[in-house]
């Protein structure tokens, strides 16, 4: 009941997006101002708090990182390595469909699912896996599409565009202010989380608003082959590193759910800035949204009795 109460809503979201996008009640047009909106102001703003109010020490427990992040990695060489093996992608396409197998929602979906059923103990993993994710997946995505766009002969111009995009930027701007040290001061919080608040409506309703049952329809095959990675191949892939590592057990059970949640509503962000694959990936999101009440309720059954033996 706790993962339907959580996801649900987010489905929710997507569907209204899309109802007053088919009734016409709001301009499909709208869509853009909303994920620009999104890319540019509110996800800076969730890196940067997200980031720099965890103490760098905790961004360093190397065996869960190497569990939910080698196997986030794995999931994503091999979705890549895949569609590219094909010969019909190029390296934007290549990378997204891999991230829209690999790029999970932690922050949204699987923190508060852990938090609500296994109490604050549950909430560090959770936090170094968004932290792993916003640090790591998120600059490969740029740079890879960065360097499709603009091709290894204009290096300079190149490096310059990647340090300057929005969401390299501000994953920098947090990590260098947890490394200091120095706590955010309490209104900058409340200012950044206020406008960070505003991602997840802005993104899901651009989602559900650029989202026709045509362009659904003529992704709905390699979605569902997406959302089969992404919601069970890469779950296992994670527990089978946490096993290898000896990993603790409520830890496992965290990099197990941080890996079977859905696919971070960001990579559509991504998606339709660089305007590539975006019905594709607004499918995939919608889908594993949907299909992840049932495999979450699987994953939190399996591993329930795991968890009581803590760190």
């Amino acid at each position: 009941m706790e993962v339907a109460s959580l996801v649900l809503p987010v489905f929710a979201i997507i569907v209204t997006g899309w109802l007053a996008g088919e009734l016409g009640y709001l301009s499909r047009a709208l869509a853009d101002a909303l994920v620009h909106f999104a890319y540019n102001v509110a996800m800076p703003a969730l890196l940067i708090v997200t980031i720099a109010q965890e103490p760098a020490r905790n961004l360093l427990e190397w065996r869960f990182l190497l569990a939910f992040g080698g196997g986030s990695l794995i999931c994503f060489v091999l979705v890549f390595l895949a569609v590219r093996a094909g010969g019909k992608r190029d390296l934007a396409s290549s990378t997204i469909h891999g991230m829209a197998a690999a790029m999970t929602n932690t922050g949204f979906v699987a923190l508060p699912i852990l938090h609500a059923i296994y109490g604050q103990p549950a909430v560090l993993p959770a936090a170094v896996a968004t932290v792993f994710v916003a640090a790591v997946m998120f600059p490969i995505t740029v740079i890879l599409l960065e360097w499709d766009a603009r091709g290894p002969a204009h290096s300079a111009g190149l490096a310059k565009q990647i340090l300057l995009n929005p969401m390299v930027l501000s994953t920098l701007v947090g990590l260098v202010w947890a490394i200091t040290g120095l706590p955010i001061p309490p209104p900058v919080v409340v200012y950044l989380n206020m406008i960070a608040a505003a991602l997840t409506p802005c993104a899901l309703f651009a989602i559900g608003l650029g989202l026709s049952v045509d362009g659904l329809r003529s992704s709905l095959k390699a979605s569902f082959a997406l959302a089969a990675v992404k919601l069970v191949v890469m779950p296992l892939i994670v527990y089978g590193l946490c096993v290898v590592l000896s990993l603790a057990p409520l830890y496992t059970v965290a990099a197990v759910v941080c890996a079977a949640v859905p696919t971070a509503k960001t990579v559509y962000v991504l998606a339709h800035e660089h305007k590539v694959e975006e019905r594709l990936v607004a499918a995939t999101v919608s889908i594993t949204t949907m299909l992840s009440v049932a495999t979450l309720l699987i994953a939190l059954y399996l591993l329930s009795g795991s968890a009581s033996g803590g760190r």
